[in-house]
């Protein structure tokens, strides 16, 4: 589990105080928590536990995995998993049976997905590491035929060689 990023925590809940149009002691009415305890989480100082982030959530009329994102309790993705799961099985469109066969087909999804994602970054970096290796030795290649043909332009006149090989006379 992450450690608690308090400080944005804190900043982040002021901004939706505001935005929802309430002052602190009235956040702090709706929530049941003391107005100095949450100005003190506000200002990075406290550390609210998952129920405090909750019911603040609650009186913020926002989700509480949000919060939880924002206190570093929850990964990004593992919110948007939760939140999705909540929407299925809070549609009351649907029945029971429905809702499990839907949260099974998505869990399905969700690990085949999973899979292939980790075979592609398995495949992008073995090719990554491939590609790495052949542009070294095409630039190796080239600065070896770069230095060839600086030698081979060192001659004057083409008539000698520089390295004591015999040269060879031009065909007419």
């Amino acid at each position: 589990m992450a450690s608690l990023n308090v400080g944005n925590l804190g900043e982040y809940l002021r901004e939706q105080r505001r935005n929802a149009q309430l002052s602190l002691r009235q956040l702090a009415d709706a929530a049941g928590v003391s107005n100095p305890y949450l100005s003190q989480i506000e200002r990075g100082l406290r550390k609210p536990s998952a129920d405090i982030l909750q019911q603040l959530a609650k009186a913020l009329r926002i989700s509480a995995e949000t919060l939880y994102v924002q206190a570093g309790m929850l990964d990004e993705r593992e919110r948007e998993e939760l939140e999705t799961r909540a929407v299925i099985l809070a549609d009351p469109s649907i029945n029971e049976r429905q809702k499990q066969v839907l949260l099974q087909i998505y869990e399905s999804f969700r690990k085949e997905n999973a899979l292939d994602t980790e075979s592609t970054e398995s495949t992008e970096s073995t090719e990554s590491t491939e590609s790495t290796a052949d542009t070294a030795d095409t630039e190796a290649a080239g600065r070896a035929a770069g230095a060839d043909a600086g030698r081979s332009r060192g001659s004057s006149g083409g008539s000698s060689a520089t390295d004591g090989s015999a040269a060879t006379p031009p065909s007419n």
